[in-house]
């Protein structure tokens, strides 16, 4: 891997939400511009990304066998990240009031805005759509595993169910049975996909800093504290943890080099409204995003230029 190359990107998403940080002063963050910017990045960026990744590549039986391995690698990732955050919540701070959220922090990370985007710059097409799959595991891992412990409850509903048919998901399972088929779209819908695509990164990372922006001090104050576990677990304890797995196993470099990507990527963009929506704390999940953003800013290239340096990549 070409350490330059990450750095320019991680420069380059830290430079794109300085400039959400400006757009807020010009526009400051509200309930209605929020929910556009999740629309359009969610429903149109995102799903043309895995398609443009997918149109990309040609699908082999080799990918086929990676596809399922990222799959599974993914939901087992994610759950573990889930059940060390509450272990040590538990064993840290027994009957802390916020064991739910810091444990879903700890395990669920920002693999769609930034992860993919981040592989498809990296590792070009093909890693963007293992990152992809790595995505869809850890949405399926939200709405089941996740809506549980939000709700407290030992099963899911139809309407969680349902929730994981979102457009994302609905890119990779059409975009793949079109790969399968063989079937080349017309060249102009791929230049479509290719071009609205290119909106994902951006708009993700104006979005983190218009959220930046919306916290206020006394926000930040009373969370600090609990942030810890989420921080140390997703950004030091899996992406040790799947470096581990992955030399165990001795995988294909692309997918391991996706599979630690992915491993390192901050709490997730979406849990303060994923938080908000089932009563658990939306401020926490902001603020936790907010900050293992930042700091993955120094941690995503640190890493990978130690393993670099060690030729372990």
């Amino acid at each position: 891997m070409d350490y330059s190359i990450v750095f320019e990107s991680v420069l380059l998403i830290g430079l794109m939400i300085l400039v959400g940080v400006i757009l807020s002063y010009l526009n400051p963050l509200n309930e209605h511009n929020k929910q556009t910017y999740s629309m359009i990045i969610v429903n149109v960026a995102m799903p043309c990304i895995v398609l443009s990744s997918i149109f990309k590549v040609d699908i082999n039986q080799e990918m086929l066998r990676n596809i399922l391995i990222v799959f599974i690698l993914s939901l087992a990732i994610n759950l573990f990240g889930i059940g060390i955050g509450g272990l040590l919540v538990t064993l840290c701070s027994p009957g802390n009031a916020f064991r739910r959220e810091i444990s879903l922090l700890s395990g669920l990370g920002n693999t769609g805005f930034i992860g993919i985007p981040l592989c498809a710059t990296l590792l070009g097409p093909e890693g963007a759509m293992y990152a992809a799959i790595f995505d869809a595991g850890m949405d399926m891992v939200i709405w089941t595993v996740g809506v549980m412990i939000l709700q407290k409850s030992k099963s899911f509903s139809l309407s969680s169910m349902k929730s994981m048919l979102n457009m994302p998901t609905v890119a990779i399972v059409l975009g793949l049975s079109f790969a399968f088929a063989n079937y080349h779209p017309h060249h102009i819908f791929v230049s479509l996909t290719n071009q609205l695509a290119a909106l994902a990164s951006p708009l993700a990372m104006f979005y983190i800093g218009l959220l930046i922006m919306s916290i206020t001090k006394s926000q930040f104050l009373s969370a600090k504290s609990k942030i810890f576990i989420p921080a140390a677990i997703k950004l030091v304890v899996l992406p040790l943890v799947v470096f581990a797995l992955i030399k165990m196993m001795e995988m294909d470099r692309l997918l391991s080099e996706t599979l630690l990507i992915q491993a390192m990527m901050p709490a997730l963009t979406l849990a303060p409204i994923l938080f908000g929506k089932y009563g658990a704390n939306d401020k926490l999940g902001a603020i936790t995003t907010i900050i293992t953003t930042i700091i993955s800013m120094i941690s995503i290239p640190l890493f990978l230029f130690i393993l670099t340096k060690f030729h372990y990549l």
